[in-house]
């Protein structure tokens, strides 16, 4: 009797880094997330917008000196997952409308535009991960 092993219907591909919870972190996150979905052959837009505002997010609102955030990308299938972790677990991101003459508090409402999908999710204490996903094309030729 021949059996044929059972094939994974979609190729999983990731990506993680720990960075300082500053705004050169929330840049290097930006740039090293841009350059890995480029090498993946991803199309960089939205993703790159989307990792920018969440690693940002992280950087000012999810900081706590001598702790890092980490940044996670996940494709699976068509799907890619952008994860940012921080260890500010007791504050839970929920995007709210700005005054006209605001000059913030408009991330979570350009993720909520971007993103296919997006939420947050609590870990381990005191961690929180906030998360987004958007349906991308296949990988370029070559992958």
């Amino acid at each position: 009797m021949n059996q044929k092993s059972a094939e994974l219907p979609a190729c999983v591909r990731n990506f993680s880094v720990h960075l300082s919870p500053t705004p050169r972190g929330a840049r290097l996150a930006r740039l090293l997330g841009t350059e890995q979905l480029r090498a993946w052959g991803l199309p960089l837009d939205p993703a790159r917008q989307l990792i920018a505002e969440l690693a940002s997010n992280a950087a000012a609102h999810g900081r706590v000196p001598g702790r890092d955030f980490r940044l996670t990308l996940y494709v699976v299938g068509d799907t890619l997952r952008i994860e940012v972790t921080d260890t500010r677990g007791e504050e839970l991101p929920h995007p709210q409308t700005p005054a006209p003459d605001a000059e913030s508090g408009r991330g979570l409402l350009l993720v909520e535009a971007l993103a296919d999908r997006w939420g947050a999710t609590e870990g381990r204490f005191p961690r929180k991960t906030v998360w987004a996903e958007l349906r991308c094309g296949s990988p370029e030729p070559g992958f």
